[in-house]
């Protein structure tokens, strides 16, 4: 349980920062990237560090980066099936979830096999 509250705090700091950091940023079209920070995944990735090895938070940060990738995908493909196939966006977003789960699971799976 104090792994989860130690993540909460982390994260929450993270958020902070990106969010005092967004506040400096000019112009402030590019401000929101900051304020979009990974801080869960930074917070993990610190605790894996100090709890495991490097080697560990390694194969997390490559994970996360896979699950990345699959958001992209998500995202291009509600994006497309909203402006060219017009679809409702309930539609869009349930259809692309095939996208996002084949994607996170398939490169997932060619990472295990490399």
């Amino acid at each position: 349980m104090s792994e989860y509250v130690l993540r909460f705090l982390l994260g929450g700091a993270i958020v902070s920062a990106f969010s005092l950091l967004s506040d400096l940023i000019r112009p402030k079209s590019i401000a929101g990237l900051f304020g979009a920070a990974p801080s869960v995944a930074l917070a993990t990735l610190g605790m894996a560090v100090v709890e495991h090895d490097v080697s560990y938070a390694s194969s997390e940060a490559r994970t996360m980066m896979l699950g990345a990738v699959a958001l992209a995908l998500y995202g291009f493909t509600v994006c497309q099936l909203l402006m060219r196939g017009r679809l409702p966006a309930l539609a869009a977003t349930l259809l692309a979830m095939i996208v996002w789960v084949a994607a996170a699971f398939g490169l997932y799976a060619l990472q295990g096999a490399s």
